[in-house]
């Protein structure tokens, strides 16, 4: 499938979401994972057409989640 792949994840550190995606480039963050996704609605297909990179027939939204666990 033609698109552009944006890996969504959490960011501990600096406790916020984080969208990136090397080939268009993307890199935003946000406190809310809906905020996020809006934003890169809008921020991708403006990349793209500033980058003058080909358009695609989708992007596909990849979301990481890690969890840790501690044993006492």
């Amino acid at each position: 499938m033609d698109e552009y792949k944006i890996e969504f994840f959490w960011d501990d550190e600096a406790k916020v979401w984080a969208a990136v995606c090397d080939e268009i480039p993307l890199a935003l963050e946000s406190d809310s994972l809906d905020n996020l996704i809006e934003r890169v609605k809008k921020a991708a297909p403006e990349m793209i057409e500033l980058n003058r990179l080909p358009k695609r027939d989708s992007m596909l939204f990849n979301m990481k989640r890690h969890e840790k666990m501690v044993f006492a």
